[in-house]
């Protein structure tokens, strides 16, 4: 049944690929933001339980939904373009924060 299931989705063209990752990411996103409402109105267990289902919606469902749709995503020009982009900044923002921290951990030890 989920075999069925993953290739139906396979057989989508890219721009309901995009509708059908949207459509769940639309939905779970604000929650998140329901939940820190929920929680500052004092019902903190609430609140974290929905967070939780939250994130893991997020993780279980939506993650392995793009890992599906990835490949239809990126035959669109401006999709994957804005891929790599974000790509490439994340890993150059790695690099400098590996640098400080590196830089930082040799000061620290040449002035002890």
């Amino acid at each position: 049944m989920l075999q069925a299931i993953r290739d139906r989705i396979e057989s989508l063209g890219p721009y309901p690929s995009l509708f059908l990752l949207a459509v769940p990411t639309a939905v779970v996103e604000p929650l998140k933001l329901v939940a820190v409402a929920v929680a500052g109105e004092g019902h903190w267990i609430t609140g974290t339980g929905i967070i939780i289902a939250a994130y893991a919606t997020s993780l279980l469902v939506l993650e392995r939904l793009f890992v599906i749709v990835r490949p239809k995503l990126m035959t669109l020009g401006w999709f994957a373009g804005l891929w790599h982009w974000l790509v490439r900044t994340r890993i150059l923002k790695w690099l400098v924060m590996t640098k400080r921290a590196i830089v930082s951990w040799i000061s620290k030890s040449l002035a002890a």
